[in-house]
């Protein structure tokens, strides 16, 4: 006798992320994820609301694996030492959990930007920005920056797009690290107000 698994919002959100894991995020539906569990898509919405809160579930899963992995490198170092290990654990997620990786490259929604994972991810990239004169109020600027760069750098590496040329891959992004960390350590001094706010 088969003995299945509860269901609960967890699991159903687990199986979700490992669907996303082997096949794209884009496959994750309800339909998908029901028939993995072998019960009906009705039986689901008990746990999650709808396909949105299915993928914010994920984006939430995928920023609680993150904060694990990013403060056991930076726990203990500064700077670029700090910089590199956690720009590494962005690249190695994405190359191993690349469908809840995917779901962080969507906009979230307030359960996932509420959660208390988004909260330590700012704080652990704070603790990285504390190794560098970047003025606490221009955090906001240095976190984009770096959201940006590893993000994009990391999107294009998924699809191909360095693998037509050289060098490789693995020096271009050193490179990005290194150049990182230079701007990093050059940060302007605290620019005033926000010229755009009315």
């Amino acid at each position: 006798m088969v003995t299945r698994t509860p269901l609960t919002t967890a699991s159903v959100i687990a199986e979700a992320a490992a669907l996303a894991d082997e096949s794209g995020f884009e496959a994750v539906t309800l339909s998908a994820v029901a028939r993995r569990l072998g019960v009906r898509t009705p039986s689901l919405y008990s746990h999650v609301r709808d396909r949105e809160a299915l993928l914010d579930g994920i984006g939430a899963l995928a920023l609680s694996e993150l904060v694990a992995r990013i403060a056991e490198v930076v726990a203990g170092r500064a700077g670029r030492a700090a910089l590199e290990g956690y720009a590494t654990v962005y690249r190695t997620y994405a190359r191993e959990r690349p469908g809840r990786w995917q779901s962080l490259q969507r906009r979230a929604g307030e359960a996932v930007v509420r959660s208390d994972a988004a909260r330590e991810v700012v704080a652990l990239t704070a603790a990285v920005l504390r190794g560098y004169p970047v003025p606490a109020a221009e955090h906001v600027h240095a976190v984009r920056l770096l959201g940006s760069t590893i993000n994009g750098y990391l999107a294009l590496e998924r699809i191909g797009s360095f693998d037509h040329s050289t060098p490789s891959p693995e020096v271009s992004w050193r490179k990005t690290v290194e150049v990182l960390d230079v701007l990093l350590r050059a940060w302007p001094a605290e620019s005033g107000k926000d010229t755009t706010a009315p």
